[in-house]
């Protein structure tokens, strides 16, 4: 049985070829029925010039009446006429049609090779032609040949006969051969509709011909790669829901735990002020998650911008570095930074600034007191880069690669003691993308871990989204 898709497919090829057919038929009958009218034509034409030569010979009573003699057996009529155009012979009888047609040829610009007079077979009786008759220069008079459109008209409806039954040959075979040819086409999509109601509950593509070398091939390929980016992303999915839930479920534990103890009878206020203390982190740390969430939320949902304006990298730097620097004095990590003074870029200064805030921060947590994170910035021919390195425990080669996923860690015990969340690093990653930029990470050879920036020179003032 085929299918609604077979069945339009099968009616648009029918009409197609039933189209061509009819175009190729009706061409080649007019293009045979133009030949053949003229072979009549050329024939008329060249009974008469013989019969012109013969009288030219010999133009007597014998020679008249033995050229009408000869026509009068024939399916064709000849009439000779003398100079005014009075007929003196005729092979059959001569009808109003047949007068009118000599009447009305102009005799005195015949050419003596002959000529064609009447060639309309579909409103005229005769096709005629002129031959005239000139002997030693001087005009003696004219020989027309006859001949009836009847005998056209009996040889074209024969030839249409013909046509006509190879038409419905045709029209057999092609009403044959459409259901195997809809069918060799449509057989690998409707395998694919399969393949396609197979994701949609779930499962695994199987049977598709990835091997075809034509745009199905393509399409299966496509297919495939569709399943295998669906698997990937429900991978992915779960193991976010997974993180979240882990996350989420942490600083809920530590805060209602400790809620409980700080909410018991006799316990002092020394103690009642360090539960409360942890309380008050978690918290901040719940807070700092679900705000980095949200962000994430926004980036993927494409309600984001960066609004690009010049901006002096110096300047922003000296900002992000009055914020950060107690932190790291307080953890005896020393921060340098080498900018060019006169270095502007441009870029959203706010989103920017979230950028650096983040690798430095990230940086810091990674860094061992005595170490040190060096921020700088450098100008390329089309480009600025701009690193933050740091001398910490620096990140497996294998997981380079994987450092800006969410959720990513390098501790994957998930320790807490950094109060990291596994999201910063693909917060930059989004909107260095949406600056039109480039981020990368790298193991330093002496130890420790490079973030490298690339931002191009130029852009217009214009807002960017989020999604490039």
């Amino acid at each position: 049985m085929f299918s609604k898709l077979s069945i339009r497919l099968g009616l648009l090829l029918f009409a197609i070829l039933m189209m061509m057919e009819l175009l190729l038929y009706v061409g080649l009958y007019v293009s045979l029925v133009d030949e053949r009218v003229d072979e009549v034509s050329g024939q008329l034409l060249a009974r008469g010039n013989t019969h012109r030569d013969v009288l030219e010979d010999t133009y007597d009573e014998s020679t008249l009446s033995h050229v009408t003699v000869m026509e009068s057996a024939s399916d064709f009529i000849v009439v000779i006429t003398d100079a005014e155009g009075e007929i003196i012979r005729q092979s059959g009888p001569v009808d109003s049609a047949l007068t009118a047609t000599i009447r009305e040829a102009d005799r005195e610009s015949a050419p003596h090779a002959g000529r064609v007079i009447e060639s309309g077979w579909r409103k005229n009786k005769y096709i005629a032609t002129d031959s005239p008759i000139t002997i030693e220069g001087r005009h003696y008079g004219h020989v027309y040949m006859f001949a009836p459109t009847s005998i056209i008209r009996e040889m074209l409806g024969e030839l249409g006969g013909r046509f006509l039954s190879v038409g419905i040959l045709s029209l057999l075979l092609t009403l044959l051969v459409i259901p195997f040819l809809t069918r060799f086409i449509t057989r690998p999509l409707l395998r694919m509709k399969r393949v396609t109601e197979q994701l949609a509950r779930g499962g695994h593509p199987a049977g598709l011909d990835t091997g075809r070398q034509d745009e199905l091939g393509d399409l299966a390929r496509s297919i495939g790669k569709l399943s295998k980016d669906l698997d990937r992303m429900k991978n992915e999915r779960n193991a976010f829901l997974a993180s979240v839930a882990h996350e989420l479920r942490t600083p809920m534990t530590y805060i209602q735990g400790y809620a409980d103890l700080a909410m018991k009878p006799g316990i002092s206020g020394e103690a009642r002020e360090k539960y409360s203390a942890i309380i008050r982190e978690e918290a901040h740390h719940l807070s700092k998650l679900v705000g980095q969430l949200f962000e994430l939320a926004r980036l993927d949902q494409n309600d984001f911008a960066v609004r690009l304006s010049p901006v002096k990298l110096s300047a922003l730097a000296d900002s992000v570095l009055s914020l950060v620097r107690p932190a790291f004095e307080e953890k005896g990590v020393q921060l340098l930074c080498n900018i060019p003074e006169r270095l502007v870029v441009r870029l959203d200064a706010t989103r920017f600034q979230q950028v650096l805030l983040n690798l430095l921060d990230n940086a810091l947590k990674h860094t061992p007191a005595g170490k040190q994170v060096h921020l700088q910035a450098t100008v390329l021919k089309d480009s600025v880069k701009v690193e933050v390195a740091d001398e910490g425990e620096g990140i497996p080669e294998d997981e380079l690669s994987t450092v800006f996923d969410r959720f990513y860690r390098v501790d994957k015990s998930r320790s807490r003691k950094s109060g990291g969340t596994g999201l910063g690093l693909a917060i930059v990653k989004e909107i260095i993308e949406a600056h039109g930029g480039q981020i990368e990470a790298r193991r330093r050879p002496a130890g420790g871990t490079v973030m490298t920036i690339l931002l191009d020179k130029g852009g217009d003032d214009g807002t960017h989204s989020s999604g490039g």
